[in-house]
């Protein structure tokens, strides 16, 4: 990739490894991003779809080990690691969520972990996991991102799996004349019943906004501040490829500051997204009056 412009470099590594529905009718790989674009909504952006699996079992492999070795005696480090995760997760549920319902630690956990594992994938070289990539394929032009969360695809997902939880159990604790109760009869309210009647569809748009607004905001505050994060660092590494030695000392420092202060945005960015799905989630759960 040496020959290419830093517009095209940077272009390339925003771009994910497509597969869908050629112009010519045949099912493959996009080789350039006109042909992604075409592909559509049934296309499929791989390297997030197996990034997101990989580090899901890497998720279920160590918290599996860890329970494996547990031990009431001197624990090891990943049982220490794993124990302090679970006892902060679940700090936070019972701080937040006061109803009674067994999915919601363990989904909380599963959230946190996992999206932490995606964002985590950001302080990789950036060139490293996808030239390894193209030298196995030998394909030198071979899109791969390697940041599930990078991808508005994986994020939107994520969130409209909460928001499919947040709809059932809102109807499964008020009942479908309670959920709808709360879209219709808030937050304006009259006695009068013809004035509540006329104030229904004004009620209606406002909650329903803010019930579709959840997984929107959800999906692009953790995209927004990943793909940022993964802009970054591809500019940085821009500077190590122009050539020039003042500009490759000064992004070797800027790499080592920005690696040091993702630390805490990857960390910020999972806690977000999970304690919103434990808020969400027992709104979901209070009784409407």
């Amino acid at each position: 990739m040496a020959e290419q412009t830093a517009s095209g470099y940077i272009q390339h590594h925003l771009q994910n490894l497509t597969y869908g529905q050629l112009p010519n009718g045949d099912w493959g790989f996009a080789h350039t991003a006109a042909e992604a674009k075409a592909m559509g909504f049934w296309a499929f952006h791989v390297d997030t779809l197996g990034w997101s699996l990989a580090l899901g079992l890497i998720f279920i492999m160590l918290f599996r080990m860890a329970a494996k070795r547990a031990t009431s005696g001197q624990p090891g480090a990943l049982q220490n690691f794993v124990e302090v995760i679970v006892e902060f997760v679940d700090g936070s549920v019972k701080d937040t969520f006061h109803a009674r319902n067994p999915l919601i630690a363990p989904l909380a956990l599963t959230i946190f972990v996992w999206i932490f594992l995606m964002n985590l994938m950001d302080l990789v070289p950036v060139d490293f996991l996808p030239m390894l990539a193209a030298k196995i394929s030998g394909n030198d032009h071979l899109f791969f991102r390697v940041v599930p969360s990078t991808d508005p695809n994986a994020t939107l997902g994520l969130a409209f799996s909460v928001f499919a939880l947040i709809v059932y159990y809102s109807i499964k604790v008020k009942g479908i004349g309670g959920f709808l109760g709360e879209l219709t009869l808030h937050p304006f309210s009259s006695k009068n019943i013809a004035v509540q009647i006329l104030l229904i569809p004004v009620n209606f748009l406002l909650e329903f906004v803010t019930l579709v607004a959840k997984p929107i905001s959800l999906a692009l505050r953790l995209f927004g501040n990943m793909y940022a994060g993964e802009l970054i660092f591809i500019l940085i590494a821009v500077m190590f490829g122009s050539g020039m030695f003042l500009l490759s000392t000064l992004g070797v420092a800027l790499n080592w500051a920005w690696a040091v202060f993702h630390i805490l945005i990857i960390t910020l960015q999972a806690f977000i997204f999970m304690m919103l799905t434990i808020v969400y989630l027992a709104m979901a759960h209070e009784d409407s009056h």
